[in-house]
């Protein structure tokens, strides 16, 4: 996961980012829905996908308001959204 992080952010060790947080939540995103596909009863990690779900809502959110380009550029690369 850091590998990703890394490669495409303008600088190296900035988590602190919308672009870098919004990338690391989509991958634990993703990582909790192939959970859930094994264990369907985990409501507890259900949960939790929500929540991160909404925070990655809420950041892309406050990035398509910031910068436009940087926000279709993220949504195509990460293949969230239409």
């Amino acid at each position: 996961m850091a590998e990703k992080t890394t490669t495409i952010d303008k600088v190296k060790n900035d988590t602190g980012l919308p672009e870098s947080q919004i990338r690391i939540f989509t991958d634990r995103i993703n990582s909790i829905n192939e959970h859930l596909k094994i264990n369907k009863k985990d409501n507890s990690s259900r949960r939790g996908l929500m929540i991160l779900v909404s925070k990655r809502r809420r950041l892309l959110k406050y990035l398509q308001k910031r910068n436009l380009n940087d926000y279709t550029s993220l949504i195509k690369a990460l293949k969230i959204r239409k």
